[in-house]
């Protein structure tokens, strides 16, 4: 057994691919079939449109530099920009996010780029343009407070604490 940063979280695992039960997949067949590729096509590119206003609205947030923006898939993930602050980082954010009710957990890149921090959203089924727009919102009032520290947030314990 072994522990993996996991989605922010520190997880033991016996897996080495990290597979998880087959029944999304079977989900995913079936809404497929259900929907046709047409019906299927549009559910995607209306989650990519959501990606998409999201990742553009976090991109055009000082503190942040995307990494990705959901234009492939759905899902896209940020950065701080280096040397934007040294009052808090991606974690703290991600606190006081969990306070709206948000779950984007921040957590570090692979090994050999384990000294950096991203935060990743992907976008599911019933994430709406309005949900995004809340959520664009909460992210901006949360950098706002964050900005106006006076002194770092406390680093002691910081780092993953989504827990699975």
């Amino acid at each position: 057994m072994f522990r993996v940063s996991y989605l922010g979280g520190d997880m033991p695992t016996f897996a080495l691919n990290f597979s998880r039960p087959g029944a999304q997949v079977l989900l995913q067949f079936y809404l497929f079939l259900r929907l046709g590729f047409e019906g299927y096509a549009t559910v995607q590119r209306g989650l990519q449109k959501v990606a998409l206003h999201l990742s553009h609205g976090i991109g055009a947030m000082g503190p942040f530099e995307l990494i990705s923006d959901g234009s492939d898939l759905p899902v896209f993930a940020w950065r701080m920009r280096p040397g934007y602050t040294e009052n808090w980082n991606l974690y703290h954010l991600s606190d006081r996010l969990r306070m709206h009710g948000w779950l984007v957990p921040a957590y570090p890149l692979p090994d050999d780029m384990s000294d950096r921090t991203v935060q990743r959203i992907v976008v599911r089924a019933g994430l709406s343009l309005d949900m995004a727009d809340d959520l664009l919102d909460d992210i901006r009032t949360e950098v706002s407070y964050l900005d106006k520290l006076q002194s770092p947030m406390p680093i002691e314990g910081t780092g993953p604490g989504f827990h699975h």
